[in-house]
């Protein structure tokens, strides 16, 4: 398994598209922050077929330091989840 990064994507799509790579980067980035912007205000993004994101809360808890032993009060935070949709489960599990 091997890590695939921002630059090696947008690099990817500007030779497949035949787009400036700094123009291709821009609309990549602007897709990015719409995400993180629409997950902020608590809103659920559903590309059909590929998956949907959205915030949820995780509860507070109690927790112990492993160095200390001390319990520490961990507070509640958002998160965010992912759920693979159709295509997507059938090309990971080779059925298409």
């Amino acid at each position: 398994m091997s890590t695939v990064t921002k630059q090696e994507l947008i690099d990817r799509i500007a030779r497949n598209t035949h787009f400036k790579t700094i123009l291709v980067k821009t609309i990549i980035q602007e897709f990015l922050n719409e995400i993180v912007f629409e997950l902020s205000q608590s809103n659920r993004i559903e590309f059909r077929d590929f998956g949907v994101f959205e915030t949820r809360t995780r509860r507070p808890r109690k927790t112990q330091n492993p160095k200390t032993l001390e319990s520490v009060q961990v507070p509640a935070k958002q998160i965010v989840k992912f759920k693979s949709g159709r295509l997507m489960k059938q090309k990971l599990n080779g059925k298409t």
